[in-house]
């Protein structure tokens, strides 16, 4: 899946051709991938894949997850003049796109790590860069939620206006899903999230809830269903999420990790 990624977004680039390479021959090339701002880095695995499928070397100054500041190496990459500058853009976009998702995810998980609280990324990604930008999650330290509908059972809001009987619903799913799949259910309210608890589900989702509200819902959790997972979403952001961490959550899950990431900057210079 990433091989057939990568070529098709330096496809996309390449077009018919790089007209740069039909005026001079090729000649060796090394070029520095340097930060020109502070970040978390991720595209390593990536492209790897572009520079194995172009014969490139990479050499790295940093892997994926790891920090770096202004005026640090990333990278050199080495290869023939022609190959080399045919996927510069390619090669930085990669970087670029993974990088600013994972630079921002570690700012929430800086957050929040002495709550001991999971982040979890949602399904809230560009069509088809989910597995892309999910992995720019993991980078920043941040857990994958599913990756699709096939990945466990979430009844939403809008799934619960088509129940009229959410117990006899999830034993009916209790039978046909995989094993090994959880459901989970999304509450507005602390009624809700008492009607998925007795209906015997794996998740209770706290939506849209003030961080007084979820405090209702884990306590209520902690006295009569101390099994079962809950998670607040819904609209937080780096300024609201420690307020929800405290609130004794086992997980928080935000689409602002990657929705609200803006672009951090990376250049490459031939040296």
């Amino acid at each position: 899946m990433i091989k057939e990624f990568v070529k098709a977004a330096l496809a996309e680039d390449v077009g018919r051709g790089d007209l740069y390479a039909l005026v001079e021959p090729s000649a060796p090339t090394k070029a520095d991938i340097i930060a020109k701002c502070d970040g978390v880095f991720a595209g390593v695995r990536y492209i790897d894949v572009l520079a194995n499928e172009e014969n490139l070397e990479i050499i790295w100054g940093k892997k994926d997850g790891e920090r770096f500041v202004k005026g640090d190496v990333i990278a050199i990459v080495k290869g023939n003049s022609h190959d080399v500058l045919k996927t510069e853009r390619t090669l930085l976009d990669l970087a670029l796109h993974a990088s600013s998702i994972a630079t921002l995810t570690r700012k929430y998980v800086d957050i929040i790590a002495p709550y001991g609280v999971k982040l979890l990324d949602t399904r809230k990604t560009r069509p088809l860069l989910r597995v892309f930008e999910k992995y720019a999650t993991r980078c920043g330290g941040a857990t994958n939620h599913r990756m699709g509908l096939d990945d466990s059972l979430m009844i939403k809001d809008t799934h619960l206006k088509t129940i009229e009987n959410l117990s006899e619903y999830i034993e009916k799913a209790r039978e046909v899903i995989p094993f090994t799949a959880k459901i989970e259910v999304e509450a507005e309210t602390l009624e809700i999230a008492k009607m998925a608890f007795k209906a015997g589900v794996d998740i209770v989702m706290c939506d849209n809830m003030t961080p007084q509200e979820v405090q209702e819902v884990v306590a209520y959790r902690n006295e009569y269903y101390a099994h079962i997972l809950l998670e607040a979403s819904g609209n937080i952001s780096l300024e609201t999420i420690e307020s929800y961490a405290k609130t004794g959550v086992d997980a928080i899950s935000s689409g602002s990790l990657i929705h609200q990431a803006n672009w951090i900057d990376l250049s490459m210079k031939i040296s």
